[in-house]
This record gives structure tokens, C-alpha cells and sequence, in this order.
């Protein structure tokens, strides 16, 4: 075999949205695009706010000497105490420049954190259904993955979660805005988290800590907000990016932010400067550093996916398909009518729908819908979405 084994293992596990993705491309072909309804991928489809433009058009006349020479590897002083201040703004902790590390996007900085803080055989804990790739971001540093279910509402189990701790358990990586049900963690199981990470760091004689991934924490419906975690527990890495509350998908560029009280900050620090850099990430992007810098207050048009989530909701639940409401991001996580999700996303298929199975996500007997899409592709599926359950 000319590649890895184990590549080749990995491959056939995140085939999922790849196929649907290349599956999608076929039908638009053979079909035509307006008859394929694509909710395959999380690739926003909303333009970055028009002051981004702007701001760009600002950078790119400047003709200083220097702008695009080497960095210091945590970013730029002046973007991340712009961040830092940012922070402080949002949460009773207060954050400086030395709390924060530019990123090649959330993934880059996921896999940053991870090095940094990691051992080989040691775990971490990460509720279900999840982002499949975290598996694989901890197999580069070879840790091991320990999933724990959610409740029916996917919110956290902490019984499941007790059961998972353990000597080797290093922290507990959350995500929400969670993908890709749209559950948003309240503040109530925040805290009760933060008790029991307490509770097993010092019954353990280690830390265990938050890792907390945040690329959709502008992305929530209904007047609910995202708690912070800062404010609940100090052993907190929190990792984001602008792909999402931004439309900047495609230019990679995120931070993460260690609480200020985290223990042995100093050395922590530079653990994250130095993997932040030995990755081969070297630096987040320059042009884009100096634009996130002076767009932290903005967003995109977050009633735009509310609506699109509404319209999606109403008309699968008067089909009769069983769901709980997404808070936030832009995904649906329905049930399927059958336990095989692979089976009924097929079905799906036979209408030209492109749905990725609940498996694939550690969520089986479920499918995800990502409905950053036009309003337009949602309204022309509505009858293949029906005509599919009619089936079961």
C-alpha cells in the first residue's frame, strides 16, 4: 500500500461529507444545480460584512516597509491586545495581549492546544455527537479520543462523563454552538462541569482542562447567549475562529485564548508560542490579522440562518420529522424514521437531497442538515423531505 495504513483507515471514516459533497457535484451535472438540493457542508454562504471590504481596501494601500516580513509567533502585539480587550469586554475575566495566540483558524488552533498540553495514551473526553476530525487532531499527538453520550436533548450527561474520567483523562473538549446538533450548553451544566473537573483534579493530583471550541458563538437564535467559560473555570483554553460569524472560511484565521489564572501560565504560554509555530503553521495570516483585529464587534446577518432555520423546522415538523430546535450554529439534527441512518440518507439521496448519516458524527440513527444554503434550496426540498418519511 502506497500510503499509510492508518491514513487509509481515516479516510474511509471522514468519507462521509466528501461523498455527498462529490455525490452533489454528479447530480448539479447531470440534473442541473437548481434541482439538487446541497446541505452537505458547514461553507457559509452569506458574504463577510460590507465594513470588511473596507477595511481590506485600507490594508492593502498601505505601503509602510516592514508589513509583511516575519511576526512574533503569537501574532501581532497590537491584534491580540485588541483581542485580549475584546475579552475583557465579554467576560469578568480580564485577558492581555500575553493570554492570546493568533491561529491558523480554530482547527489550527485546536491542534496547537492539543500539542501543547498533551501526552502520548493520554485521553480526552468529548460529549457526543461531535466533529469527527478531533478524533484525528488527537491522533497527531497521539491521544486517545474518549466520546461520552449526551441526553436525548444533547445536552451534557454528567454521569456518562464521570464514568469516562480517569488517570490518563487530560481535559474535556466541548464545542458549542455545538455541530452538529446547534445545542448551546447552558450556564447551569457549565458550572456543574466546572464543579467536576474540580472535584477530579484534585482527587486526581493533576489538572484536567476545558477546552471549549467556539467558531459559532455569534451564531444563536432567540435571544439566547453562549456563558462563558472563563467565568466558570480556570484551567480553560477557548479556540475559535471568523469562518463562521464572519464568512472567512477560506482565509484561516482564529486564536486561542488561555484563562489568565490558568495554572503554570508562564510555561503554558510558551508551549502554546512554541507549537504554535513547530506545526508548521508558523504564523496566522498577516493581512488577515490586521482585519479580524479591527472586526471583533461584527458579524454576519445572524437573523438570516434564523429564518432559514425557522423555514426548515416548520416544514420538517409538519412532516413529521422529530428533531430538537437548534440554538445555535447552523445545523439540524433530526432523527431518522429507521435506525439506519445511511440507509435513510440514501433515500434522501434518490431525491436529490444531500444530507450527511448521524454516524459519521458519533450520533447514529440521526442526520445532519447544514442549512447555510439559500432560502430558495430549502423551499424546492421540502417536497422530497416529504415524500422520503412518507416511505417509513
Amino acid at each position: 500500500m502506497p500510503i499509510s495504513k492508518k491514513i487509509v483507515s481515516f479516510i474511509e471514516r471522514t468519507s462521509w461529507i466528501r461523498k455527498m459533497f462529490e455525490e452533489g457535484a454528479l447530480r448539479k451535472e447531470k440534473y442541473g444545480a437548481e434541482n439538487v438540493f446541497d446541505f452537505s457542508l458547514g461553507n457559509p454562504n452569506l458574504e463577510p460584512p460590507p465594513r470588511f471590504n473596507e477595511i481590506i481596501k485600507e490594508l492593502i494601500s498601505d505601503s509602510r516597509p516592514g508589513l509583511h516580513g516575519y511576526m512574533p509567533n503569537a501574532g501581532f502585539p497590537e491584534t491580540r491586545q485588541a483581542v485580549a480587550e475584546y475579552l475583557s469586554s465579554h467576560n469578568r475575566t480580564k485577558f492581555k495581549a500575553e493570554d492570546i495566540i493568533m491561529t491558523v483558524g480554530a482547527g489550527g488552533g485546536l491542534n496547537t492546544v492539543l500539542k501543547t498540553i498533551l501526552n502520548p495514551g493520554e485521553e480526552i473526553i468529548i460529549p457526543k455527537p461531535y466533529f469527527v476530525e478531533y478524533d484525528f487532531y488527537l491522533d497527531n499527538f497521539q491521544g486517545v479520543s474518549r466520546p461520552v453520550p449526551t441526553k436525548p436533548d444533547f445536552s451534557l450527561d454528567f454521569s456518562e462523563i464521570e464514568k469516562a474520567v480517569s488517570e490518563k483523562t487530560k481535559a474535556i473538549l466541548i464545542d458549542s454552538p455545538n455541530n452538529p446538533t446547534g445545542r448551546v450548553y447552558s450556564e447551569e451544566e457549565l458550572r456543574g462541569l466546572a464543579g467536576l473537573l474540580n472535584q477530579y483534579s484534585k482527587k486526581l493530583g493533576h489538572v484536567i482542562y476545558l477546552i471549549s471550541d467556539e467558531p459559532y458563538r455569534k451564531i444563536v437564535y432567540d435571544g439566547i447567549s453562549v456563558p462563558s467559560v472563563f467565568d466558570l473555570y480556570n484551567e480553560t483554553f477557548s479556540v475559535t475562529s471568523f469562518s463562521k460569524d464572519l464568512s472567512l472560511p477560506g482565509e484561516r484565521i482564529g486564536y486561542v485564548a488561555a484563562h489568565p489564572d490558568i495554572l503554570d501560565r508562564q510555561i503554558v504560554m510558551a508551549g502554546l508560542v512554541l507549537c504554535n509555530r513547530i506545526l508548521g503553521y508558523v504564523n496566522a495570516p498577516a493581512l488577515m490579522q490586521r482585519a479580524v483585529s479591527h472586526l471583533l464587534e461584527d458579524s454576519v446577518d445572524i437573523s438570516v440562518y434564523q429564518r432559514r432555520r425557522d423555514l426548515l423546522c416548520d416544514g420538517l415538523a409538519s412532516f413529521g420529522y422529530e428533531f430538537s430546535k437548534p440554538q445555535g450554529a447552523f445545523y439540524l439534527f433530526p432523527k431518522t424514521p429507521v435506525d439506519d441512518d445511511v440507509a435513510f440518507v440514501a433515500e434522501l439521496q434518490k431525491e436529490n437531497i444531500l444530507t450527511v448519516p448521524g454516524s459519521g458524527f458519533g450520533g447514529p440513527g440521526h442526520f445532519r442538515i447544514s442549512y447555510c444554503v439559500s432560502d430558495e434550496v430549502i423551499e424546492k426540498s421540502m417536497p422530497g423531505f416529504e415524500r422520503t418519511i412518507k416511505k417509513y
